[in-house]
C-alpha cells in the first residue's frame, strides 16, 4: 500500500503542477497571439534582429502546404547537421576525452532521434559524444524539436479559430517565438535551480579520483581488475537537462539518464525535473482554451488526460510496492527498511528517490513523449512495466510531447465528435466547424499509422536473427523488451527496457526509419486538417450542437482513446507483460 508520505508526495506534485497550468498557459497564449507578455521590451529587439538576419518576413503568413514545407525542410537540415557533427567530432574542439566519431548507423539513429523529439539513445553519452556534440547537436535540437511541436499545434488551433481563410501563420515566426519567449526563459531559470542542487555545468576534462576502497572493474580482455581509482565524467549537464525535461526530449547527458547523480542529485532536483516533464504539455491545454475563446474546451481535454493518467500511475505505484513474488519465493526480504519507504520492488531504483517518485517518473515520462528515466524500467514488475508501456501505446496523447500531445489528442477529439454525430444523426461539428469525410480520413491516418508501425516492426524483429540476437532475456520479457522499444520509437518517446541491446545496425537503422515516420506521418495529416478547417465557415450554435466540454463528452472521449489503445495492443500485451505476470504467480 502507498504510505501517507507517498500520498503526500503525489498530492504536492499535482497541486503545484495544476497551480502552474493557468499562468503558463495564459502566458503562452499571449506569446502566440502576439500580445504583450511582459518580456517584449527585453526580447523584442532580439526577435526583430533574428528576423532581419534570417530574411524572415514576419507579416507574411503561410497556407498549410507552405507551413508543412518549411517545417519538413527545417527538420531535414537538422538531421543532416546533427549527423555531420557526430561524424566529425574527433576533429572538432571541446572534445577533451578525444572521442572518436560514432559509427554511421548510430549517428544516423541519433540524428533522427533528436530531430524528431524522440531522443532515443542507443549509446552512452559520457563515453561516446564530445561536449561540442552534446551542446551544438543535441541540446540545440532539444530546443528546435520542441518548438516544432509547439508550432504545429498552434497552426492547428488557428485552423479551428479562423474561418474562410487559407493562412495558418508563419512557421519561422512561431518557431522563433516558441524558443525566444517560452523555452529559453524557462530553461535558463530551470538550469539555475538545477545547478543550485548540484547538477554539474562545466567544461573540465574527466576527473580521476582515488576511491576510499578498492573495487572490481570489468575489463574487455580479462574478467575483472582490481582498481583504486575512478574516472568521473564532467560536462555542461544542467543546461541540457533543463531543456530535455521542459521540451519532453528526455535524452540524457549520461547513459544512466536522470538516475545519474550528476543529472539528478537530490529529491528536490527530482521533484523539479518531474514538474518540468508535465509543465508545458498541461499548460498548453489552457493555451488552447484561451486561443479558441472557450476555456472550458481546454479544461475538458486536460481532465480527459488526467482521468486516464491517474489510474495508470497508481497501477505502476501499487505494482511496484507489492514487490516481486519471484524474489519473495527466494526468501529475499522486501519489507520496508525505514519509515520513508514502504518496501516493495526496489530493484533498479535509486534509494534517494524510492518507489513512489520512481513510479511517478515512469508514468510521467511515458505519458509525455519525454522518455527520461530515474530508474531501470526493465527491472519493474510485469504490471508495473505494463502501465508505462500502454501509456505510450495510447498514442502519446495523455499529455504527450510539447505540442504533439495536444494535436494528437485533438485528432481523437475529431474522431469522437464524428462518432457522436453519427449516434444522434447530425452533421458532426467541433468549435463551429463541420467535421467531414476529409477530416476523418486524415485523423484516421494520424491515429492508425502508429499501431501498424509498432506491431509490424515488432513482428519483424521477433522472427529475424538480427532482432533476436540483441535480447538479454528470452520468453515473454524478451518480447516485452522488443515491443517496448518500438512502442517508444513509434511514439517519439525514447525510454527503453534496457535489457535489449539496441546499438546494432539492425535496430539503429530500423529505429531511425520508425522515428521518422512516426513523427511526420502524424504531423502531415494534422496540418492538412488545419488547412481544411481554416477555409470553412463557422456554423452558428443551435439546440442540436454537441457540447464538447461536458462530462458526457469527456466520458466519450476517454472511451474512444482507451478502446483504440486496447483494440490495437491488447493481443501483443497478452504475449508480453500480462503472461509474464501470470507466470510469476504459477
Amino acid at each position: 500500500m502507498i504510505t501517507e508520505i507517498g500520498f503526500f508526495q503525489l498530492a504536492i506534485y499535482f497541486i503545484v503542477l495544476l497551480l502552474l497550468v493557468k499562468p503558463l498557459g495564459w502566458y503562452m497564449a499571449q506569446v502566440y497571439e502576439h500580445k504583450s507578455c511582459g518580456l517584449d521590451e527585453l526580447l523584442g529587439p532580439v526577435e526583430r534582429w533574428l528576423y532581419r538576419c534570417c530574411g524572415i518576413s514576419s507579416q507574411k503568413e503561410m497556407d498549410w502546404v507552405g507551413y508543412l514545407s518549411a517545417m519538413l525542410l527545417f527538420n531535414l537540415l537538422g538531421v543532416l547537421l546533427v549527423y555531420l557533427l557526430q561524424r566529425s567530432q574527433y576533429y572538432l574542439p571541446l572534445n577533451p576525452q578525444h572521442f572518436a566519431a560514432p559509427a554511421a548507423p548510430s549517428a544516423f539513429n541519433t540524428a533522427i532521434s533528436f530531430a524528431t523529439n524522440t531522443n532515443w539513445q542507443s549509446y552512452s553519452g559520457e563515453s561516446t559524444l564530445s561536449y561540442l556534440t552534446q551542446m551544438t547537436a543535441l541540446t540545440v535540437q532539444n530546443f528546435l524539436s520542441a518548438a516544432t511541436g509547439m508550432s504545429l499545434v498552434i497552426a492547428l488551433i488557428r485552423g479551428l479559430v479562423r474561418h474562410e481563410s487559407k493562412k495558418l501563420g508563419n512557421f519561422w515566426v512561431d518557431m522563433i517565438r516558441s524558443i525566444l519567449y517560452i523555452l529559453m526563459p524557462l530553461a535558463f531559470c530551470f538550469s539555475l535551480l538545477l545547478v543550485s542542487q548540484g547538477v554539474i555545468q562545466n567544461f573540465k576534462p574527466y576527473q580521476k579520483i582515488h576511491a576510499l576502497q578498492s573495487f572490481h572493474q570489468q575489463q574487455a580482455t580479462v574478467s575483472q581488475k582490481e582498481s583504486t581509482t575512478q574516472l568521473l565524467p564532467m560536462g555542461p549537464v544542467a543546461s541540457q537537462v533543463a531543456i530535455k525535461e521542459l521540451g519532453t526530449n528526455g535524452g540524457g547527458f549520461f547513459g544512466a539518464n536522470s538516475a545519474h547523480p550528476f543529472e539528478n542529485p537530490t529529491p528536490i532536483s527530482n521533484f523539479l525535473e518531474l514538474l518540468a516533464i508535465l509543465l508545458i504539455p498541461t499548460a498548453l491545454c489552457y493555451t488552447f482554451g484561451v486561443m479558441v475563446r472557450d476555456r472550458r474546451q481546454g479544461w475538458a481535454i486536460l481532465i480527459t488526460m488526467s482521468i486516464i493518467f491517474v489510474p495508470l500511475l497508481f497501477t505502476t505505484v501499487l505494482s511496484e510496492q507489492m514487490g516481486n513474488p519471484a524474489l519473495t519465493a527466494m526468501g529475499i526480504d522486501q519489507k520496508p527498511q525505514s519509515q520513508i519507504f514502504s518496501g516493495g520492488n526496489m530493484e533498479g531504483k535509486e534509494t534517494r528517490f524510492g518507489i513512489v517518485s520512481s513510479a511517478l517518473w515512469a508514468a510521467a515520462t511515458t505519458a509525455t513523449a519525454n522518455g527520461s528515466v530515474n530508474s531501470a524500467l526493465d527491472s519493474y514488475t510485469p504490471l508495473g512495466g505494463l502501465a508505462p508501456l500502454w501509456l505510450m501505446q495510447l498514442g502519446e496523447v495523455i499529455f504527450g510531447g510539447v505540442g504533439s500531445g495536444l494535436y494528437g489528442m485533438l485528432m481523437l477529439v475529431i474522431i469522437t465528435v464524428f462518432i457522436a454525430g453519427l449516434m444522434v444523426g447530425r452533421t458532426p461539428e467541433y468549435l463551429g466547424k463541420k467535421i467531414e469525410p476529409y477530416e476523418m480520413k486524415m485523423a484516421s491516418l494520424a491515429v492508425l499509422i502508429m499501431p501498424l508501425l509498432v506491431l509490424v516492426m515488432t513482428a519483424i524483429s521477433v522472427v529475424t536473427q538480427q532482432g533476436l540476437s540483441s535480447l538479454g532475456n528470452v520468453g515473454p520479457h524478451g518480447f516485452s523488451e522488443i515491443l517496448y522499444a518500438f512502442s517508444s520509437m513509434g511514439n517519439n518517446n525514447g525510454s527503453a527496457f534496457a535489457g535489449l541491446n539496441a546499438n546494432t545496425p539492425f535496430y539503429n537503422v530500423l529505429g531511425g526509419v520508425v522515428m521518422l515516420i512516426a513523427r511526420y506521418w502524424v504531423a502531415i495529416p494534422t496540418l492538412a486538417i488545419a488547412g481544411s478547417l481554416v477555409r470553412k465557415k463557422v456554423m452558428p450554435i443551435s439546440a442540436g450542437t454537441l457540447a464538447t466540454h461536458t462530462p458526457v463528452f469527456i466520458a466519450l472521449l476517454i472511451s474512444v482513446t482507451v478502446i483504440l489503445g486496447a483494440l490495437s495492443f491488447l493481443p501483443a500485451l497478452a504475449l508480453g507483460p500480462i503472461v509474464e505476470h501470470l507466470m510469476l504467480w504459477k
